[in-house]
C-alpha cells in the first residue's frame, strides 16, 4: 500500500477558519551563533487540514488523543460533488449514493470542488473557498447516522453549509447573495431553510455520536474521485485538544499508485507539486466515465 496525501500546504498563508487565529511562525534560534535553527508556532487547531474532534462541540466527548487509530484508519470512499453543487448549493445523500457505493462504517471524503479556490490554487478565492461552498441539510446528517460512518472529510471550509454557520452574520453581502439563491433555488429564504434549530447541525447533531469531520483537505484529491481507498487522519495525540491540525493520507495499491502517478505526470501541478483541481478538467471527466 502506499499512500496519496489529501491535505493542503500549511504555511503563514493559510487561512484560518474565520476569525480563528492563523499559523505564526518565527525563528528564535538561528545556525549562527546558536548552532541550530529552532521556530515557535502559534495557531489555532481550526487552519489547514485539520479534524474536528468531539468536544469542539460536545462537552462530554473524546478528545483528540482519545480517537483510536482503528477509528482514524479505515476503507473509506472519495466522492466527487462538484458536477452537481455549485456557490450555496445544498448537497444531499442522493447525490453521493448516485456517484459511490457508501458502506456500512466508512470513511467518506467529499470534493465540492472548492479545494481549486484555496490559498494553495492558482485559482485562489478565498472568500468563494470559505464563504461560498455548498454544504448539506438535516436529511444528509441523519443519513450519515443511518450509515454509521465513522468520519467524513471536506475539501472546503466546513462541513457545514458555510450560510449555516456564524459566518452567515459576519458577511451580509454575501448573505444577500445566499438567501436570492435559496428563494431562487429552494423556494425558501435562507433563514427559513437553515431555521436556528438547525444551526451548525453537522457538528451539533453528529458529534454527539462519535461522527466527526475533517475540513480544507485538498493536496492530490483530484487523481482519487469517485474511488474507494483506506483513507486515514493522522492528528497529534493531543491530550484535551479539542481539534488538531492533520496530515490526511488516502492509501492505495503499489499498482495502483503507479497508475495514478502516471495520471499526475501529465497534470498540470501546483507550485507545491500538488495537482491543480481546476487545471486538469480531464480528471473528473474521467471519474465521472467511471462513475
Amino acid at each position: 500500500m502506499r499512500p496519496i496525501d489529501l491535505s493542503i500546504p500549511l504555511g503563514i498563508g493559510t487561512p484560518a477558519w474565520p476569525t480563528y487565529e492563523p499559523l505564526q511562525m518565527k525563528y528564535f534560534k538561528r545556525l549562527a551563533p546558536n548552532g541550530a535553527n529552532g521556530q515557535i508556532l502559534t495557531h489555532s487547531n481550526h487552519v489547514g487540514t485539520h479534524l474536528d474532534g468531539e468536544i469542539h462541540f460536545y462537552t462530554p466527548g473524546k478528545d483528540i488523543a482519545g480517537l483510536s487509530l482503528d477509528y482514524l484508519m479505515h476503507d473509506g470512499v472519495i466522492v466527487d460533488l462538484s458536477d452537481a453543487a455549485g456557490d450555496y448549493d445544498v448537497y444531499t445523500s442522493k447525490m453521493i449514493e448516485d456517484r459511490v457505493e457508501v458502506k456500512d462504517g466508512d470513511i467518506l471524503i467529499i470534493h465540492t470542488g472548492y479545494h481549486h479556490f484555496g490559498w494553495d490554487q492558482s485559482t485562489a478565492d478565498e472568500i468563494r473557498y470559505m464563504v461560498k461552498h455548498p454544504g448539506p441539510d438535516r436529511e444528509f446528517a441523519e443519513w450519515c447516522r443511518r450509515k454509521n460512518l465513522r468520519w467524513l472529510g471536506v475539501d472546503c471550509g466546513s462541513a457545514d453549509h458555510p450560510m449555516n454557520t456564524a459566518i452567515r452574520g459576519w458577511m451580509p453581502r454575501q448573505l444577500k447573495e445566499a438567501d436570492a439563491h435559496f428563494r431562487s433555488k429552494y423556494g425558501q429564504p435562507l433563514d427559513e431553510f437553515f431555521s436556528d434549530d438547525k444551526y451548525q447541525l453537522m457538528h451539533i447533531e453528529l458529534f454527539n455520536h462519535s461522527i466527526i469531520h475533517a475540513e480544507c483537505l485538498g493536496g492530490d484529491i483530484d487523481l482519487l474521485l469517485n474511488r474507494r481507498a483506506v483513507i486515514g487522519a493522522f492528528p497529534w495525540r493531543l491530550v484535551d485538544g479539542e481539534s488538531c491540525i492533520c496530515r490526511i493520507l488516502a492509501f492505495v495499491s503499489d499498482e495502483e499508485h503507479d497508475a495514478l502517478m502516471t495520471k499526475k505526470a501529465k497534470a498540470k501541478l501546483t507550485r507545491f507539486g500538488d495537482v491543480a483541481g481546476a487545471d486538469n478538467a480531464w480528471l473528473h471527466d474521467e471519474a465521472r466515465t467511471k462513475g
